[in-house]
């Protein structure tokens, strides 16, 4: 009977506690610090936001001790270890650049930030003070991504033939949503592409072609991009990527090759159980997650306390170089499709 391997992770409330503050109180930033108190030993000791009534707000809604009225005060606050930045993506680079001269170490909500030039920016300045940095990608830390990455260490699939990732989901047409506006770096790709497009940089690395096809909605950002990747470092694999705001897609995830496929189902970018199903033999489903949908987030807060604790600057499960590698497929795709923001060539 085929077994599978079992996940690696850490329980997230065996991680050293770090003291973080929240930088931008918006969604997001509420499923993380719900995630951090109920699984965790993380203590979320400030959050700054612009609107001092929102800092209250959301400070009084998690049991946060100090509200600050701005960023810059959150920033100065010695009581931060690390910041999570959760505000939109034209706004990461910034923030993450001014949390690091700060001195503080930086989980950056992805998509890292807008474009490869910026995150280049953040990333070196990070190098040069010694500082922790992390884009928050969750599903690289979950449970069973780490089983599937144990699968595909072993070659248990043979050489990798397909991956397929899609991520769509349906938003009423706003201009005024940060997801329409080119200002916020809106549209569907950096906000739900870059999940199926991190999956497949996790199991196939960077792709030497990309060609991508999409439509724009009428502010001007990515409404649907599709893309193949190809010309893999040492492999004849396609990578097949989807990403919508204009329809709930299946949000589905898999990886074929001639001994074996893995199905990843609904929301994979979750905590969810996969499916190995082997060429010959019995199908056989991980177990199910122990903690399950945004909670999830508990495990790279957790995986970052660890990192910051053993004097490491990036992470193994996700370094720098491939965020930078990213960001710069996510910059071909856009301009391949024609979004561009503003200040872009």
């Amino acid at each position: 009977m085929t077994t599978l391997p079992l996940s690696r992770v850490p329980d997230p409330c065996d991680a050293p506690a770090l003291r973080w503050g929240i930088l931008a109180p918006g969604g997001i930033a509420s499923a993380f610090a719900s995630a951090l108190a109920a699984h965790t030993t993380q203590r979320i000791v400030a959050v700054g936001s612009r609107s001092a009534a929102r800092a209250q707000t959301f400070a009084r809604e998690h049991g946060i001790g100090v509200a600050h009225a701005s960023y810059e005060a959150l920033l100065d606050d010695p009581n931060v270890e690390a910041v999570y930045v959760a505000s939109p993506h034209s706004r990461h680079a910034e923030q993450a650049l001014a949390a690091i001269s700060a001195g503080k170490h930086v989980l950056v909500e992805k998509s890292f930030t807008q474009d490869a030039r910026q995150a280049a920016a953040v990333i070196d300045a990070a190098r040069a003070a010694g500082i922790t940095l992390m884009e928050a990608m969750w599903t690289r830390f979950l449970p069973h991504v780490d089983v599937l990455r144990q699968l595909l260490a072993d070659g248990a699939l043979g050489e990798i033939e397909t991956v397929s990732a899609d991520h769509g989901q349906r938003f009423t047409p706003d201009p005024a949503h940060r997801l329409f506006d080119p200002a916020a770096a809106g549209g569907a790709l950096l906000d739900l592409g870059v999940y199926p497009v991190s999956f497949a940089s996790m199991v196939l690395g960077t792709p030497g072609r990309i060609t991508a096809r999409g439509t724009l909605t009428d502010t001007g950002v990515d409404r649907q991009i599709s893309a193949v990747f190809d010309q893999f470092p040492g492999s004849t694999a396609h990578a097949l990527v989807t990403t919508t705001l204009a329809a709930q897609t299946p949000t589905r995830a898999a990886i074929s090759g001639p001994e074996a496929h893995v199905d990843l189902p609904s929301r994979f970018y979750t905590p969810v159980p996969l499916r190995f199903v082997p060429r010959t033999g019995e199908p056989v489903t991980s177990p199910a997650p122990v903690i399950t949908g945004s909670g999830g987030l508990a495990y790279e807060a957790a995986h970052f306390a660890r990192l910051v604790a053993e004097g490491r600057v990036e992470s193994p499960a996700l370094p720098w170089a491939e965020t930078l590698a990213i960001m710069q497929t996510m910059d071909q795709m856009r301009a391949q499709v024609g979004a561009r923001f503003p200040g872009e060539d």
